[in-house]
């Protein structure tokens, strides 16, 4: 891995309309481009909508989802990576030649090259599948980078694979915080009023944003994900409205030691920029303890113990 400078976004997408989405994407490469930045990320599904998939039917999914790579938002993706000699990512709804379909994250890399990720933890919609493959790769700016989208990176075992297979930086997009969850210490929903007044009173949002329904969540268990794998780490996530909720924005980059390098709680679209200088990855702690497993242990890792649930049976409506 070679010191690469990055950017990670927040933005409030329109839900239904791509074009709209597409354009606040190019807004933000462009501006990424200004500074310098090789790698940019944007949301989960920030291209089609997020919440608002749950009370689609089946056909009115279909006709959102499109193609990916050949698609008309893949390619617009990758016009901007290779206009501006960078990589991007961002999330939409895929439809596969089988009819299959998927929340998929496309990431464009300026030499033409696509990779994407399916989502492995998938439940927004019942007619949507989750994925069965673990998404890591090498890029052109001399690092490798792994995928996993929003509740992907709430199970530890997922992070742990992206890293044994090599990964230098874990990007993680997301729609969360705000949610309505069943957990009574976790998250919870956010008044639209103070959405809808950010501007005459940012604090009171902001307050929202940085608490317990987002910042605070977050850093229970976000750093622990990057300082435990020895993982650079880039977060992006939707702010604002998204169905009936609002969105906790909290953009941030990490360390491999699982310290915050860039970060915003601002109640609006924003982004953030920063260096990640490869050499602390050097003998970092989650490079260290890697080194020091013991596979030969890990077998009940493998094991079903009986308590396991598909995720889109379990009653949660919204991610957690």
């Amino acid at each position: 891995m070679k010191t690469i400078r990055v950017a990670s976004v927040q933005f409030e997408h329109v839900a239904g309309d791509k074009k709209t989405n597409l354009t606040k994407i190019e807004h933000f490469v462009k501006q990424a481009a200004g500074q310098g930045v090789e790698l940019i990320i944007f949301p989960e599904c920030c291209i089609t909508g997020y919440l608002f998939l749950r009370k689609l039917t089946r056909d009115e999914l279909l006709a959102l989802a499109e193609p990916v790579f050949e698609g008309p938002s893949s390619q617009a993706l990758m016009a901007l990576a290779k206009e501006h000699q960078m990589t991007l990512g961002a999330g939409l709804v895929e439809i596969a030649d089988d009819g299959t379909m998927y929340n998929t994250y496309v990431v464009a890399m300026p030499n033409g090259e696509f990779q994407r990720h399916r989502k492995i933890h998938c439940f927004i919609s019942e007619h949507l599948s989750c994925g069965g493959e673990f998404t890591v790769f090498d890029t052109p700016h001399d690092c490798r980078v792994a995928v996993l989208t929003c509740y992907d990176n709430n199970i530890g075992e997922n992070v742990r694979i992206a890293a044994l297979n090599g990964a230098d930086i874990l990007l993680a997009p997301h729609q969360t915080g705000g949610c309505s969850t069943p957990s009574p210490h976790c998250m919870g929903v956010i008044e639209k009023s103070l959405w809808d007044n950010r501007k005459t009173n940012p604090q009171a949002i902001e307050a929202e944003l940085k608490g317990p329904k987002g910042r605070q969540w977050l850093l229970t268990w976000l750093p622990a994900r990057a300082h435990d794998n020895g993982l650079f780490l880039i977060f992006s996530n939707g702010v604002g409205v998204d169905g009936d909720e609002i969105r906790t924005g909290n953009a941030m980059i990490l360390d491999p030691y699982g310290r915050i390098l860039a970060e915003t709680w601002k109640a609006d679209d924003d982004m953030i920029v920063t260096d990640l200088n490869a050499a602390l990855r050097d003998n970092c702690t989650g490079v260290r303890w890697i080194k020091t497993r013991r596979p030969e242990l890990y077998g009940p890792l493998t094991v079903p113990t009986g308590l396991e649930e598909d995720i889109r049976r379990v009653r949660f409506s919204h991610e957690i």
